[in-house]
């Protein structure tokens, strides 16, 4: 009786042909007008408008029978002879309870047409593997009560596997993922089914970016080349990585051979594999025009945008963001080449401020060690850090091989150590034995007292750092070749006064300290074969003292 009553007097003029109309029952009563005739649902119309003090009747030749509200969803589904894989499906993963308690919930329904649409046995594996058939079960119901007319086109919603499906909206049709619509919200106590007309698949997340490549079968050049770099294991473990990928077709491109080269040479493929991949996840949102990323080869890639598209170098990518637990692939259309970087030998050769250096190397047949091993850190003095030398200095050295490859050996660190590891204080080992120190004050770099005027000039073989003075093992004296023997200095290091025993001493000789920046902070004469000098003013470093008389004697000390 109450789904005969409407709230409010409605005549006839007031009735529009589709219009629904809320009763009293809850449920809604549809209005048809056809040829000139007024329908109430499938009643029709027969006196209309008989006016009271309270309202208004409209007589009709049928019982309007209002629908059954279905207690639960899943009350709908097993109620539907359509629905019978799902009902199964639902009961083998015990999810028929949660789909009948309070709710609400939403469920895109396949059809028995639906499922068949699978593969053959892919409803019989699913039913044999519980697991998998509730994470694809779970992928179809979302959480909350959402009618046909609270979706909208291009709307994602978060369903209770965890990943989103994707509204559409076209030509008056809905599609959930590809799956169409094909009967919308059939209303139950505890929520709504839409029924469609496709299986929905979950996108099963790889667990690496190895995964993603290996699976895919435009890359198998590049899968091939990781395996021989021994690079399969790293890109499966604990990230992140960002990989551009190139396509077989972009290996394809290179010259001929280059390819079975690279997995004969593993040190050149692994430097070019490690030059597409970034130690973090930069999903394409993450990107920007003009962007420089770091690969772990050492060397950056540019980020461009261009007409719509994103190119990584002069690469373009073509498909963006797949990702994997550990990171993110972005597929590329042709290999990344990074620049061929000199060895250490050919940044001293080339560089116009390290002919002295150049000259030293090759004089202690060096020249080889620095371009074809490594890899190692050179700290490289200029030609005006060797001319700040005392007199004579350079000369006494390229006439002593040996002493010349222990200077020179201390200047020579084990392994690539960019600026950014340095750390003030840090004391680290040389080829020639003895250590150096590390010191940094307000952002400025120095080894012992020797300024970092260049940082970080990449080698194949390592890294060179350009510094403004020599450095001098303290171990080691630098004299020229008429230095007097059985002379001494101590202490060394001094801290107050600074004592000398000279042999065949000449009164009124000069004596000069000179910093390792060859600028003299202490001169004058000696009148005593045992002579004695305040340091106390000095400031601590490593310094030459230089006597200049018939003939010459070279010390170094150390002021602490």
């Amino acid at each position: 009786l109450a789904y005969h009553v409407v709230e409010g007097s409605a005549l006839s003029t007031d009735l529009a042909d589709g219009q629904m109309i809320l009763t009293l029952q809850g449920q809604e009563v549809t209005v048809t007008l056809s040829n000139g005739n007024v329908f109430i649902n499938n009643a029709q119309v027969t006196v209309a408008d008989i006016v009271a003090q309270n309202g208004v009747v409209h007589v009709i030749n049928a019982v309007l029978i209002p629908q059954s509200t279905p207690s639960s969803v899943f009350e709908i589904i097993a109620a539907s002879p359509e629905h019978n894989i799902l009902e199964a499906a639902i009961n083998a993963a015990d999810l028929a309870g949660d789909l009948s308690g309070s709710g609400p919930f939403t469920v895109f329904a396949p059809t028995d047409a639906a499922f068949n649409l699978l593969p053959p046995g892919t409803v019989d594996a699913l039913l044999a593997d519980i697991p998998a058939l509730t994470d694809i079960l779970a992928y179809h119901v979302v959480e909350g009560s959402a009618l046909s007319t609270d979706l909208a086109d291009g709307q994602t919603i978060v369903t209770l596997q965890g990943q989103e499906v994707t509204i559409s909206i076209s030509n008056g049709n809905v599609f959930v993922n590809n799956a169409q619509v094909t009967v919308a919200d059939i209303v139950a106590g505890n929520g709504v089914v839409h029924v469609i007309n496709a299986v929905l698949i979950p996108q099963s997340t790889p667990s690496s970016v190895f995964e993603i490549i290996a699976s895919s079968p435009d890359h198998t050049t590049l899968e091939a080349a990781l395996n021989a770099a021994n690079l399969d294991e790293p890109l499966s473990g604990n990230g992140l990585f960002t990989v551009f990928a190139p396509t077989d077709a972009a290996f394809n491109l290179l010259p001929a051979g280059t390819v079975d080269a690279l997995l004969a040479n593993i040190p050149a493929l692994t430097n070019i594999l490690l030059y597409h991949v970034v130690g973090a996840a930069a999903l394409s949102t993450d990107l920007a025009n003009g962007q420089v990323l770091t690969t772990l080869q050492g060397q950056p890639v540019t980020v461009t945008f261009a007409f719509g598209n994103v190119f990584i170098n002069d690469a373009q990518v073509t498909v963006a963001d797949i990702i994997a637990e550990n990171g993110v692939v972005h597929v590329i259309d042709a290999v990344l080449l990074p620049q061929q970087l000199p060895t250490i030998m050919e940044i001293i050769t080339n560089s116009t401020v390290h002919t002295v250096l150049e000259t030293a190397v090759n004089a202690a047949n060096l020249n080889e060690t620095l371009s074809t091993g490594g890899p190692f850190t050179v700290f490289a003095p200029t030609d005006e850090a060797f001319a700040a030398l005392p007199a004579g200095t350079i000369e006494t050295l390229l006439a002593n091989p040996e002493l010349l490859t222990q200077v020179l050996t201390y200047h020579v660190v084990s392994g690539a150590v960019l600026s950014s590891a340095l750390q003030d204080g840090q004391i680290i080992p040389t080829l020639f034995g003895e250590s150096v120190t590390v010191d940094i004050t307000t952002g400025v770099v120095s080894i012992n007292t020797a300024q970092v005027a260049v940082a970080d000039i990449l080698a194949s073989n390592g890294v060179v750092h350009v510094i403004d003075a020599v450095l001098v093992p303290l171990s080691l004296s630098l004299v020229d070749s008429e230095t007097q023997t059985g002379s001494a200095v101590y202490p060394n290091p001094a801290t107050e006064v600074l004592n000398f025993s000279i042999t065949n001493f000449t009164s009124g000789v000069t004596y000069r300290i000179i910093n390792q920046l060859g600028a003299v902070v202490s001169s004058g004469q000696l009148t005593s074969s045992n002579p004695s000098i305040n340091v106390s003013e000095l400031s601590d470093g490593l310094y030459t003292f230089t006597i200049e008389g018939a003939k010459r004697t070279s010390f170094r000390f150390v002021k602490s």
